[in-house]
């Protein structure tokens, strides 16, 4: 069976961008690493027993896993998945489990230490000077600590909202929050399933940031995005040929 061929991007209806954030703006698992290395320092400093029954940071990853299946009421907010692991992990050890409270405030501040893509302040720039620009994430990176707020008319997350991508909802509460309809949308992002499906079911044209350029599993995941790029300056290549008069002025 053929691939379906991909969609046409139609720029003239673009009215606000949304965009992802881990892995679309920067790396998220070197940066998830480090922060696990940064929580089992301060653990071996703070809850040495803890830090000797989950002596790795591999064994700290795998009780966060394991509190998606003890707490499924916390699966849209990774922030509670996280502490409440550190806290069961502080419990099994014989440790105070209040200290889940600090360790996790060391971490998630860890976790807001990203390092952009190279081309990621400029395409942002270039983004929020013509569009509304909302981000759009499942996860619970900071922009305002992380120090690209300023790009952005709102930063929606499911953990906020209690709903996550690929759910058309978060979508569409995405476009409320940019004061235009769905179909006036662009979204761009990297996971195939959450960000291109979710958008297209929402009614929103997508773009898939393929960095490691995958080839695209139409099996899997159906229908196509409107257009396909390995990093974000090809985004404003994209855009660029857009007159300034069919730009949606920033609001």
């Amino acid at each position: 069976m053929s691939a379906p061929a991909p969609l046409s991007l139609d720029t003239s209806r673009i009215r606000a961008i949304t965009i992802d954030l881990d892995d679309t703006l920067w790396p998220i698992w070197p940066t998830i690493a480090r922060a696990e290395a940064v929580l089992l320092q301060w653990l071996t400093d703070h809850a040495p027993a803890t830090a000797a029954l989950f002596s790795s940071t591999e064994s700290l990853r795998a009780i966060r896993n394991q509190m998606v299946e003890l707490r499924p009421d916390l699966m849209h907010d990774l922030s509670a998945l996280r502490r409440e692991s550190i806290r069961l992990a502080l419990t099994q050890a014989g440790d105070e489990p209040d200290l889940a409270e600090p360790a996790f405030d060391l971490f998630f501040a860890e976790r807001q230490r990203v390092e952009l893509f190279a081309d990621a302040h400029d395409t942002l720039a270039f983004l929020a000077a013509r569009y509304p620009v909302v981000a759009l994430s499942n996860g619970n990176a900071d922009v305002h600590r992380i120090g690209i707020g300023h790009y952005f008319k709102a930063s929606l997350s499911a953990t906020v909202l209690g709903i996550a991508k690929p759910d058309v909802r978060i979508f569409h509460a995405a476009a409320s929050a940019a004061q235009v309809q769905p179909h006036e949308v662009l979204h761009v992002g990297d996971d195939a399933a959450l960000d291109v499906q979710g958008a297209l079911a929402a009614g929103m044209q997508a773009i898939w940031l393929n960095t490691p350029e995958h080839p695209w599993a139409h099996d899997k995941h159906g229908t196509p995005p409107h257009a396909t790029v390995a990093n974000l300056t090809a985004i404003r290549e994209l855009l660029q040929a857009i007159p300034e008069a069919l730009v949606q002025p920033r609001r």
